[in-house]
């Protein structure tokens, strides 16, 4: 059941945002439908910025807090331009015995002038028995060390 929302002059002084708009309506007749407009949006548009979050709560008659604060609980959604690339590090309990814990601080050291770069940890990517495991790009890769991670990254330059 929606709930009326008071819409105060700061709510719309964003500029408009046509695609998001398009993207939420296209999703809001769907049980729940929040989390699969973000996604849609963040994938059309690359992040979703406070205009796409004001077209949003408009749509789905929600307040602009509502959406913003569910965008900011989850770490995937951007509200803005992501780096070029991304390395992420399994941090999880297997991925940490078998080296982790040391491919992290690597990786990140190995990044750590680099702006394009991105380096994050995930908890779990399920390929726990090739461990450590870590994703290029959002590709998964396994049996990490170093040097792996260097060949695969090495034409990032």
């Amino acid at each position: 059941m929606a709930r009326a929302r008071q819409q105060g002059p700061e709510q719309r002084q964003e500029a408009p945002n046509p695609a998001a708009r398009e993207i939420a309506m296209r999703y809001a007749a769907e049980r729940g439908p929040l989390l699969p407009i973000l996604h849609a949006v963040q994938e059309h548009l690359g992040y979703v910025d406070r205009s796409a979050v004001v077209e949003i709560a408009d749509v789905l008659n929600l307040s602009v807090a509502d959406v913003h604060g569910v965008v900011s609980f989850y770490h995937d959604l951007r509200t803005g331009p992501g780096p070029a690339h991304t390395v992420a590090v399994c941090r999880a309990e297997a991925c940490q015995a078998v080296g982790g814990q040391a491919l992290y601080e690597d990786t990140e050291r190995r990044f750590a002038s680099r702006a394009d770069v991105e380096v994050a940890e995930v908890f779990c990517l399920g390929n726990c028995a090739l461990g450590p495991s870590g994703t290029m790009d959002g590709r998964l890769h396994g049996r990490l060390t170093p040097e792996r991670v260097a060949a695969l990254t090495g034409d990032w330059r």
